[in-house]
């Protein structure tokens, strides 16, 4: 439990960081942009968020599955990494461009494009070589991949939006600036400056792609359960709705830090574990611990939601309240899904996941056509709610029967369940 401890300090630095970061940064261009620049904002990143999930094919997870079991070399994994890279880079770019110019309203703008494209090779590059790291169960220098960017992002963003203003290309500028600084000293980390070689072993870029395959379709149905009301109500609605949309969504996402904070550690540890049962037990202990933290922060977020929202973002962005009133219970019930799935990830069943996130897309795309032009950002929080409600209830039942362990046990607590946090106040106190 030691070594869990210290492994969940050092990722509880990093989550806090990122959120920190993020929400400050949110905050800068809710208060200085506006709902409808914000909209607008919200739509340019929707395709190259998606495509940040089809182009890096998984590889993350299957490095840390491969490193994790010590099936291939440690060169042997970072020089197919690099390969797989450039190519991926390469469709990456090109698809997303696509999509912007012809599917999305704010797709005229080609300086806009450009920039909100440009992430997208040091991004990938970084979620690459995160799976190695993670594989390694070297959970700090994982941590430094995923924090040390937004606070880049942070100190850009003051830079090119309060000092020097120049609106939504600052914004999309300081977005570049902290996938580019981790890539460069990525690129000299463990020597990863000499797996690029023109030499391609096929066999191993076969076998990642292959199960990298499954990780990003399980990927790719989950962002977009996520990101599909951004994309609907840049289709069926304004820029405005789409900025109210996405900030009450904003918050949401930060309080899922809280199951992920859990989650890397169970997706490192699942992808060494001998003992699966044992392991998932342990997973199903994580998971009440985490509902009854995301529920808590929950009820705080409902009953102070008109001061937080105001508070952060402004008056303008009053209409976000109800946003975030609505998601609430799904995201509630999305935790079971968020903690649980990682365990399975780990074990190499990523396809799991598809059985309830796909069934929940179609539901979320069905409500959203249904309700977005009648209720604009209000009407796709409700759909978003019901879909992660099926998901995560449904997710509850399949891993039962995945993990060999009754619903009952998953969802009964113990009171060992809290002997975790009575150790951590032990050890703040020592």
């Amino acid at each position: 439990m030691s070594n869990f401890l210290r492994d969940f300090t050092s990722i509880g630095f990093s989550k806090g960081v990122m959120i920190i970061s993020g929400l400050t940064t949110s905050i800068i261009i809710a208060r200085v942009l506006g709902p409808e620049k914000n909209g607008l904002i919200a739509s340019l990143l929707v395709y190259p968020g998606l495509f940040m999930t089809i182009g890096s094919l998984g590889i993350s997870q299957s490095t840390t599955y491969f490193i994790g079991k010590s099936i291939y070399t440690d060169e042997q994994v970072k020089r197919a990494i690099t390969q797989i890279w450039f190519f991926s880079t390469f469709v990456s770019l090109i698809s997303c461009f696509l999509l912007i110019r012809y599917l999305s309203n704010s797709g005229e703008n080609l300086m806009y494009i450009m920039l909100a494209l440009s992430p997208i090779p040091f991004s990938l590059f970084n979620t690459y070589n995160s799976g190695y790291f993670l594989g390694k169960n070297q959970i700090r220098t994982f941590n430094k991949i995923n924090w040390i960017p937004s606070v880049v992002i942070l100190v850009s963003t003051v830079m090119f939006i309060l000092i020097f203003p120049m609106g939504i290309n600052g914004y999309l500028i300081a977005l570049t600036g902290g996938p580019l600084f981790i890539a460069v000293l990525l690129i000299f980390k463990n020597k990863f400056f000499k797996s690029f070689s023109i030499k391609v072993d096929w066999k191993i870029i076969r076998k990642m792609l292959s199960l990298g395959f499954v990780y990003a379709l399980a990927l790719l149905v989950m962002n977009l359960n996520y990101r599909l009301d951004i994309i609907l109500l840049d289709l069926l609605s304004t820029n405005f709705e789409t900025g109210i949309y996405s900030k009450g969504s904003n918050i949401t996402q930060h309080l899922w830090q809280i199951p992920m904070l859990m989650g890397t550690i169970v997706f490192a540890r699942s992808a060494v574990s001998k003992d699966g049962l044992a392991f998932s037990k342990k997973i199903a202990q994580l998971l009440r611990l985490s509902f009854l933290a995301i529920s808590a922060a929950s009820i705080v977020l409902v009953f102070f939601s008109d001061i937080i929202i105001i508070g952060l973002f402004g008056e303008e962005f009053r209409e976000s309240i109800s946003v975030l009133n609505y998601l609430m219970p799904g995201v509630i019930l999305l935790t079971i899904f968020k903690v649980m799935n990682m365990d399975l990830a780990g074990k190499g069943k990523p396809w799991v996941s598809l059985f309830v996130m796909a069934p929940a897309l179609i539901i979320n795309v069905i409500l959203n056509f249904l309700l977005i032009p009648k209720y604009q950002a209000d009407g796709a929080a409700i759909a978003s709610t019901i879909s992660y409600a099926c998901a995560g209830i449904a997710f509850l039942f399949l891993y039962s029967k995945s993990s060999k362990i009754s619903v009952k046990e998953i969802i009964t607590y113990k009171k060992s369940d809290f002997d975790p946090i009575f150790e951590i106040i032990k050890k703040i106190r020592k």
